[in-house]
């Protein structure tokens, strides 16, 4: 794929990932603009959101060799932690734009994210009563994240990396613990921080998702502009159709890029919203 075929499906994936996450079957409806809060439906959204977060925020691989789909790029070796999520590829539309001329308002909010995705907190006291241990484990919140979301999606069988990750804060944090332990643990490990510091982390997630997507949305509005004709009326209807980048030809982008028009007429599902400081000073 060329670069502008790249950031089609960049951007329609993007925005089908937070339509997902951030919505009003997730989240109890409001039409608040001033600071506010963001409060899951059920603990079951709270579980599915997580789940559907950690895929955000992981890597897009190659599958046994062949290249990476839909011709993403691969991060470079070395990369920075946010680097092996989607984030990534949000950043090169920031760093390269093609459909727009101006995409500092959406590198910014990615940068923002990413930041904070990266930043480390301390989370005083956690119990571990299933292995008689409480510590004071430090840990960035991108691998928090991404390890409740893995323990949630998955079983015991299965999490094995993670439990090799819990191993390791435990052990920065004083107290060695076997590999067996360590899966007795995480449970307790997912209890303390998927119900107590992700709920609290979430409402600020879903502002800066929202603020992707409302950048995303705003990025696009001059080929929206420049795309769009009506082409008739049937019953009083109004049908239309999109000019196409010529530089589009790939069926996949082509599709997604109609898919991501239509994004735009329909506009972001949620308003644009801000979260209360008192929800973004703690972890």
């Amino acid at each position: 794929m060329n670069d502008t075929e790249r950031e089609v499906v960049i951007l329609n994936s993007a925005w089908e990932m937070i339509n997902g996450m951030v919505n009003w079957a997730m989240f109890v409806k409001h039409d608040r603009y001033d600071p506010t809060n963001m409060m899951f439906e059920t603990s079951v959204h709270a579980r599915l959101f997580i789940i559907l977060l950690a895929d955000f925020l992981s890597e897009v691989r190659a599958f046994k060799g062949d290249a990476i789909p839909l011709g993403l790029t691969a991060p470079p070796s070395g990369a920075r932690a946010s680097d092996l999520t989607f984030l990534f590829h949000l950043r090169q539309v920031g760093g390269n734009p093609q459909l727009g001329n101006d995409a500092r308002p959406l590198a910014k909010i990615v940068e923002e994210f990413s930041r904070w995705l990266e930043g480390e907190f301390v989370a005083s006291g956690v119990n571990l009563g299933s292995i008689g241990v409480v510590a004071d484990i430090t840990v960035s919140r991108l691998r928090y994240l991404k390890m409740c979301g893995d323990i949630a999606k998955h079983n015991l069988a299965r999490l094995a990396t993670n439990v090799k990750h819990l191993q390791r804060l435990l052990t920065a944090a004083g107290h060695e613990v076997s590999e067996e332990d360590a899966y007795l643990a995480v449970e307790g490990f997912f209890e303390w921080f998927q119900q107590d510091i992700f709920i609290y982390h979430s409402s600020h997630i879903a502002e800066f998702l929202n603020n992707i997507r409302w950048a995303i949305f705003d990025y696009l509005g001059p080929e929206y502009q420049r795309s769009y004709h009506p082409t008739g009326e049937v019953s009083g209807l109004e049908l239309y159709a999109y000019r196409v980048p010529t530089e589009i030809g790939k069926p996949v982008a082509h599709a997604m890029y109609w898919d991501l028009m239509n994004r735009y007429r329909s506009r972001p599902w949620v308003h644009r919203f801000v979260v209360s400081d008192i929800f973004k000073s703690r972890y």
